[in-house]
């Protein structure tokens, strides 16, 4: 091999060697880039969770608002309140007693209104606040309306239909399931209906003790 020819096979090593350089720092300059973007996106999800779930908190209120007015009136306090772009148009509370009607359960006394004011029954832009889970009528309903999301208070262990005894907000054979977010505000809504139930107990225990006792004697 001439003087030359490894002038030659050096400089192309030498310019290979530059190439393999430069594109290690490319790399390195894109790696960083995407753990720049990365940190970007986590950070920008984590304040959209967080003001997902003070909206959450906010609209949870309004829903046991509604269920205060529902044991004003002697109801188990479930109260509900349907969102759409951020606003509540439409709010109710459970009237099954005070109505006669099994079909007066919150969600569904809510769809109702939501649908009227919107002029349709697909309710698929609309959020769905409730404080209790959804017994199978109303989980039908809001399925039936298409509601892409529900948000629930406290579980409902005797006759809850999204997640506790079945899950029919999510059952894969339907043509619709909805997203669930569970446990906002939890303490307040058991709360809510505990103290209902430990009144109406009392109140019993008080009457039946009052039947218990002897008639006063009039002088």
């Amino acid at each position: 091999m001439s003087i030359f020819d490894k002038i030659r096979e050096k400089a192309q090593i030498r310019e290979e060697e530059l190439e393999r350089a430069k594109e290690e720092k490319q790399k390195a300059q894109e790696e960083k880039q995407a753990q720049r973007e990365r940190a970007a996106a986590m950070k920008q999800a984590l304040k959209d969770s967080d003001r997902q779930k003070r909206a959450d908190e906010r609209f949870m209120r309004a829903a046991i608002e509604q269920g205060r007015r529902a044991a004003a009136i002697r109801e188990v306090p479930i109260g509900c309140v349907i969102v759409r772009n951020g606003r509540i148009i439409a709010a109710a509370y459970n009237r099954r007693n005070n109505d006669k009607s099994v079909l007066s359960h919150a969600e569904l006394l809510a769809i109702k209104e939501a649908c009227r004011k919107t002029g349709d029954w697909r309710l698929e832009d609309c959020t769905l606040y409730v404080t209790l889970e959804p017994c199978p009528m109303c989980a039908g309903a809001i399925v039936q309306a298409r509601i892409p999301r529900v948000v629930i208070g406290t579980q409902n262990a005797k006759a809850g239909c999204a997640g506790s005894v079945m899950n029919l907000l999510k059952q894969p054979g339907f043509n619709h399931q909805c997203d669930i977010t569970y446990d906002v505000l939890h303490d307040d809504c058991a709360a809510m209906i505990t103290g209902f139930f430990r009144q109406l107990r009392e109140e019993k225990k008080m009457a039946e003790e009052d039947v218990g006792k002897p008639p006063i004697k009039m002088d």
